[in-house]
């Protein structure tokens, strides 16, 4: 199993057009062979001792795929090529952490 966390930092104050446009994604991947979970998570304010603040655009996607070759085949999907484009003016950047359990 291979688990990814995507950290999407959007510009200013269009985190919830950038959800709008992942929610529309989301079956089309969850369809995917090798989909486990696929998901945006979003900070709250938890009360909890953190030494960061609550980032307001950022979008993390938590995802779990059956194989790093599911994986692959995920990133190269028409779908997401499409996806990419509808929410390029959106991203500011992208960091990707690609994980195996331990």
């Amino acid at each position: 199993m291979i688990h990814v966390l995507a950290t999407i930092t959007l510009q200013p104050g269009t985190r919830a057009a950038f959800l709008e446009e992942f929610h529309r994604l989301m079956p089309a991947v969850h369809a995917e062979e090798g989909c486990l979970e696929y998901g945006p998570a979003i900070d709250i304010a938890a009360g909890l001792p953190s030494p960061n603040p609550v980032r307001d655009d950022v979008a993390v996607i938590v995802e779990k795929w059956s194989s790093l070759d599911a994986l692959r085949a995920h990133l190269v999907a028409p779908h997401m090529h499409e996806y990419r484009a509808r929410v390029k003016d959106l991203v500011k950047s992208v960091d990707l952490q690609v994980l195996a359990p331990a």
